[in-house]
């Protein structure tokens, strides 16, 4: 179990992170989503030593984890992370980084590495110099250098970011369907909504150096708290009070307002193709909402919009 007491840090005078409390059973997967500049990352590298705490307890199944104000080289050895600036040895070859550190006297030394390479979808490139691999080969081959390690805890901040999108969805299904068998527990720091609902327990939202939300994935993205929350996987509709018969304010997305006859008359001022179907931005007097819809629509039309049921 890995827990955060009460966690502080400061960059000079400047506050970054404010009474940071989380606590982690192993073998969960966690998302930390939010803005750029929200702690993402200054969490990451506290956890795993890089940076010293100004204030709280940092825990391991219990054992203290002092920071890199005690330790000349940082890190728990049960702890790997995979930062953004990946760190590999350029001139030599893929194989070789991923077995970096393991042991040349483990009988299945050749198998582990290819496994993992396998995971990340690498075999093929082996053989290859990592001076020679794109961004998101390097990054690949990070991860797999990270996972050949066997650790507990996986550190990963914005893992994904230099992988073309078409590879994106196999490795993450390979990556996090590992982290399940391992009984892992990984933190991955993203601004990728599409790292997050389909593959990670909890999500962790940030802002301004706090912990605002933690709870399950499918609570926090159904049941929004915030508008900035909401705001992180997709464009977000207030609904006042008694708008469409709510008794409440709600939150929702695009996908739950509907063009209905029984609705309210609303003129569409903007329509963008989204792939599986429309964007319908319209207008309420001064307030505009955002609405899934199945066919395009010219602007200036006047439509009727409801809550989807």
């Amino acid at each position: 179990m890995l827990t955060l007491e009460h966690i502080a840090f400061s960059y000079g005078s400047k506050p970054i992170l404010k009474n940071i409390n989380l606590t982690l059973k192993q073998g969960t997967v966690a998302a930390v989503i939010g803005e750029s500049g929200c702690g993402k990352s200054t969490l990451l590298d506290l956890v795993y030593g890089l940076l010293q705490e100004k204030q709280g307890n940092i825990r391991f199944n219990g054992e203290q984890l002092l920071g890199a104000g005690s330790h000349l080289v940082p890190g728990h050895e049960m702890m790997k992370y995979v930062p953004q600036e990946f760190d590999l040895m350029p001139f030599t070859t893929v194989f070789e980084n991923v077995g970096e550190h393991v042991s040349l006297q483990d009988d299945n030394r050749e198998s582990s590495i290819a496994e993992m390479l396998a995971i990340v979808g690498m075999l093929d490139f082996k053989d290859r110099k990592v001076k020679t691999l794109s961004g998101g080969q390097k990054q690949r081959v990070a991860i797999a250098k990270a996972l050949a390690q066997q650790p507990k805890v996986l550190l990963m901040d914005e893992p994904f970011s230099h992988i073309d999108n078409f590879r994106k969805n196999e490795l993450r299904r390979n990556l996090f369907a590992y982290f399940k068998k391992q009984q892992m527990t990984c933190i991955m720091a993203t601004h990728d909504k599409d790292d997050v609902l389909a593959f990670t327990d909890r999500t962790i939202i940030m802002q301004d150096g706090y912990i605002i939300d933690n709870r399950a994935t499918s609570a926090v993205y159904k049941k929004p708290k915030t508008t900035y929350g909401a705001s992180l996987f997709d464009d977000v509709n207030v609904i006042p009070t008694a708008f469409f018969d709510n008794k409440k304010e709600l939150l929702c997305y695009p996908h739950n307002l509907c063009v209905n006859p029984k609705g309210v008359a609303m003129k569409v001022a903007a329509c963008y193709f989204a792939g599986n179907g429309y964007l319908l931005i319209v207008q309420n007097n001064n307030d505009l909402f955002y609405v899934k819809h199945t066919v395009p629509v010219e602007p200036e039309t006047v439509v009727a919009v409801w809550l989807h049921t």
